[in-house]
């Protein structure tokens, strides 16, 4: 059974872990790697070098949207292409175990499934609801009253 009073903290907490991954993921591309390096490692793999630039626009702006509660189950379902692309262009061959060589496809797996059940279970508390008619502004809801 699920408990009522605290599946909505269960949603705020995987919302905001899943949105920190993606900043962290994209801050390391950016970062460490660079955004060239990183275009050059997924040229590396058959995959075109400006995809690079299109998955880090898209880890910033799917981790930012995560963390504030925007359209979170769109976002969240937009969002797995990304962990599928990097099983299947590199992960997928290193075997199951992250800590194979090269990482394995469990940690990527995880992370998408985890995507999926943040898409089925919505946003949670304090997030920053917005509407067609709210434009951007959106506003906080779902916290609880004092």
């Amino acid at each position: 059974m699920i408990d009522s009073r605290t599946a909505p903290y269960a949603a705020l907490l995987l919302r905001l872990t899943l949105g920190l991954l993606f900043l962290a993921h994209a801050s390391l591309k950016l970062f460490v790697f660079t955004p060239a390096g990183t275009a050059k490692f997924f040229g590396s793999v058959g995959l075109p070098n400006e995809l690079a630039y299109v998955v880090i626009a898209a880890e910033v702006l799917a981790g930012i949207a995560l963390v504030l509660g925007m359209r979170t189950r769109v976002v969240a379902i937009a969002a797995v292409p990304i962990l599928l692309g990097a099983i299947f262009t590199v992960h997928g061959a290193a075997g199951f175990f992250f800590s194979n060589p090269k990482g394995g496809w469990e940690y990527p797996a995880f992370w998408t499934v985890a995507l999926i059940v943040q898409a089925l279970l919505g946003d949670g508390p304090y997030a920053l609801r917005t509407s067609p008619a709210d434009g951007f502004a959106g506003e906080l809801s779902g916290a609880p009253s004092r």
